[in-house]
């Protein structure tokens, strides 16, 4: 049984030679649209310009024939001033005038010399009356449209001396567009002549370029069943797809299944050697610096002589917390060129409270509250590590907060949960997106632009070295909160 005829179902030759056609077809109506459109719209401009002008130049000379008569310029006496003058008005500006008084009835007309007779110019309409007296400009165009001919009406007020209107004069023009349309007319025969060469043109490309696309979709599907790529792949499924289109999609999917077996292997291979760059350059970036850093703060230290008696503790005590710190990185570094394991763990008996307040002691912002269910945790850790666990998650937590949040706040918490010790360190900050969650311990994933992505990859490892775990809680833009459980020895 022969299959309906289906567009999705057709060679993708045929869609895109159809589709390239069609294009053309719909790119030419839309030209001669909008071009259509341009010569009406030039032609309306120029007969509203034109109106325009032919009022200006009538309104001087009735305002010169009022300034120069003998005759007192008022309502009633403005047939008998324009008597003689009307028809000279309409000849010199080749335009029908017509006067009215103040309400609207016909004074005097020069309709004898045009030919706009299907317009009734007996009277004002009270509307267009209105009009005139509420606007500022005092004047109004009437557009009618009369067997098919355009025609505009310009009404404005007859003054005297002193700006007192005496009258409304109404100037009818008829808008000849036979230019236009010959134009028009004449665009759209070149137009005609273009197009069908341009049709012509075009159902020539579309046959070439249709068939060297599909000729190149199928090279692909031949050079794909000879490639093994060294990644996990997942399998394309489209439905209603081209022949040409569903046989590459075969193929692929067979190459798939050949690599499915080699590609946990092949990623763990990849992330070990990810691994090995990172630590040569973790070490060299991180080395260089601390040595001077040292030197300095140390000698700082030893020559600082304050007014204050108790200055040198508190520089004392500054000056131990930066060596700490420098130390505790020194300690990274080196453990990192070797294919980033972590330094020895050089575990002692310490108090879990006090080792988590002196990482706090380097941050100077105000908003950071540390809060302890307990005095004394007392378990065996690393110090170091702790302290750089701590340091780490806070830095992540203050650059978490927008600098617009009005109300920033950072809870640092320590508590005792049977034989464990839970650290959670939360702020209300933009949180994590649901896209990026299963990212966050990954090496080399940051959001930052700045930093290599490393530092709760690292945390994560001495984390889970001591048995312990890391997992974090975040609702976007209200905060994250981390928590670092971490089994207490004794």
């Amino acid at each position: 049984m022969a299959k309906p005829f289906s567009i999705q179902r057709t060679s993708l030759r045929i869609r895109i030679f159809i589709s390239m056609i069609f294009l053309i077809i719909v790119s030419s109506v839309l030209i001669a649209m909008v071009t259509i459109y341009q010569f009406k719209k030039e032609a309306r401009n120029y007969h509203q310009d034109r109106l325009e002008r032919k009022e200006s130049a009538v309104n001087e000379h009735v305002n010169f024939i009022l300034q120069t008569t003998k005759i007192p310029a008022s309502t009633e006496n403005l047939p008998l001033i324009f008597k003689d003058k009307i028809y000279e008005l309409s000849t010199i500006h080749n335009i029908q005038i017509n006067i009215y008084d103040l309400k609207g009835n016909l004074l005097i007309t020069s309709k004898g010399n045009f030919i706009v007779d299907k317009m009734d110019n007996e009277v004002v309409s009270p509307i267009i009356l209105k009009i005139i007296e509420s606007t500022a400009s005092k004047r109004f165009v009437d557009l009618r449209i009369i067997d098919g001919i355009t025609y505009r009406s310009s009404y404005n007020y007859i003054k005297d001396v002193s700006f007192k209107p005496l009258g409304i004069i109404s100037m009818p023009y008829a808008e000849e567009t036979s230019f236009y349309d010959n134009q028009v007319e004449s665009f759209l025969i070149h137009f005609g002549q273009i197009y069908i060469f341009m049709f012509v043109l075009a159902i020539v490309l579309a046959y070439v370029l249709s068939s060297y696309i599909t000729k190149t979709i199928k090279l692909i599907s031949e050079r794909i069943q000879l490639t093994n790529i060294n990644q996990k792949n997942e399998k394309i499924k489209v439905s209603n797809a081209s022949y040409e289109i569903e046989a590459l999609i075969v193929s692929y999917n067979e190459m798939v299944d050949k690599l499915e077996e080699s590609a946990d292997k092949l990623a763990q291979s990849q992330r070990e050697l990810a691994w090995r760059e990172m630590a040569k350059q973790v070490a060299h970036e991180i080395k260089n610096p601390l040595t001077p850093m040292k030197l300095t703060v140390q000698s700082f230290a030893r020559r600082f002589n304050p007014e204050d008696p108790k200055i040198d503790e508190k520089m004392k005590d500054f000056c131990d917390t930066m060596v700490q710190q420098i130390d505790t990185m020194s300690a990274v570094a080196s453990a990192f060129s070797n294919f980033a394991s972590m330094p020895a763990q050089e575990n002692t008996t310490l108090n879990v409270v006090k080792v988590v307040q002196l990482a706090l002691d380097i941050f100077n912002e105000d908003f950071i509250r540390f809060e302890s269910t307990e005095k004394e945790i007392i378990a065996v850790f690393d110090q170091s590590q702790i302290i750089r666990i701590i340091t780490n998650l806070v830095k992540n937590a203050i650059q978490a907060i927008p600098n617009y949040e009005p109300f920033p706040r950072i809870l640092v918490k320590v508590e005792k949960v049977e034989t464990d010790v839970l650290i959670t360190i939360s702020d209300n900050g933009t949180g994590v997106p649901d896209s990026i969650k299963d990212k966050i311990f990954e090496p080399k994933f940051t959001t930052k632009t700045s930093g290599m992505g490393l530092g709760l990859a690292m945390i994560k490892n001495m984390i889970e070295g001591y048995g312990g775990t890391i997992y974090f809680e975040t609702q976007v833009n209200k905060g994250t909160t981390f928590y670092v459980q971490l089994p207490i020895t004794n």
